[in-house]
């Protein structure tokens, strides 16, 4: 697919994709899942450096997105769009991030917002258990 992660720190991350013939949809337009993976990748990279993933999988549990919300503002033709994502709250069990996608001429080509849920690593077990 293509997406490129620029730039990383705790809590946020900056992450790009290119418009490319095969992303796109019948119309021509890039496709709103490449769009919303670039949003999901950005979020997914601002919580990998945070004290609390860290936290988490030493204990050998995990985060889990359990909602991505994507609003499509304006459609990708062409060049290269840029998502900047940030963690809004990191809480012990329940983390909100958010994600502005914006293409090069620095207008916003869609929003984004994610729930991630801490799964401990009891838990975890349980369901590998279940399987």
């Amino acid at each position: 697919m293509g997406l490129r992660v620029l730039d990383v720190g705790p809590g946020w991350s900056k992450a790009s994709a290119s418009h490319r013939e095969d992303l796109t949809q019948p119309a021509g337009i890039m496709h709103g899942g490449v769009i919303s993976s670039l949003i999901d990748t950005g979020i997914a990279h601002a919580l990998m450096m945070t004290d609390r993933l860290t936290e988490l999988r030493r204990e050998g549990g995990a985060l889990v997105s359990v909602d991505l919300r994507v609003k499509f503002i304006r459609p990708v033709s062409q060049g290269t769009i840029f998502c900047e994502a940030k963690i809004v709250r990191l809480g012990r069990q329940i983390v909100h991030a958010e994600a502005v996608v914006t293409g090069e001429d620095g207008k916003e080509v869609a929003r984004g917002d994610a729930i991630y849920m801490a799964v401990p690593k009891s838990q975890i077990e349980r369901q590998i258990e279940q399987e």
